[in-house]
């Protein structure tokens, strides 16, 4: 798969960690995921009142993952912001809204994605909620929906390769910690 430079801003640069998060300097964001370094990035889950996960297709164009599902957005904190202010800003960037965001946990994870590029990522997940209607931006996203937690730990099962590398790792450890907000009954 050839990378779009057009669309991939090949400047922009991300924090590189060592496996405790622990800042080592920075990098080139297509360097960093074409050499595999470990590097600082974020997942958010919203979710809304009724328990449901909001998704989104990752847009077709975007340099790695194009056209798959994951979690509600994503992204690498730039140099100096701190991750829940690039959390809260991608939130934005990429669905058209903002939320009150917690942060869950993070983990480490290192995954080959498309077009010879590594995520190798210490991934720190923020969970929040949302009862409004996204507002996407083209392109960063392809399509979004609500789904009960349920269907979508069914579907990711049933077909893994529909989603991102990242996104089952990080709903198994958001479920296992039972951070996600239960539906109200």
């Amino acid at each position: 798969m050839m990378i779009d430079v057009h669309r991939a801003d090949l400047t922009e640069r991300v924090v590189l960690v060592d496996p405790n998060d622990q800042e080592l300097g920075t990098a080139p964001k297509l360097a960093v995921h074409v050499e595999g370094r470990l590097h600082r990035a974020f997942s958010v889950f919203v979710f809304d009142a009724a328990g449901n996960l909001l998704l989104q297709q990752r847009a077709a164009g975007k340099y790695h993952s194009g056209g798959l599902w994951s979690n509600t957005c994503c992204g690498h904190p730039r140099p100096g912001e701190p991750t829940d202010v690039a959390a809260h800003r991608r939130l934005q960037e990429e669905m058209g809204f903002d939320c009150p965001l917690q942060p869950a946990f993070g983990f480490l994870y290192r995954s080959d994605v498309n077009g010879g590029l590594i995520e190798h990522e210490y991934d720190h997940v923020l969970v929040g909620r949302f009862d409004g209607t996204p507002a996407p931006n083209p392109q960063e996203v392809d399509d979004w929906r609500w789904v009960n937690l349920d269907v979508a730990i069914t579907d990711l099962a049933t077909h893994p390769r529909r989603y991102s590398a990242w996104f089952p790792i990080a709903l198994e450890k958001l479920c296992a910690a039972w951070a996600v907000p239960q539906a109200q009954k």
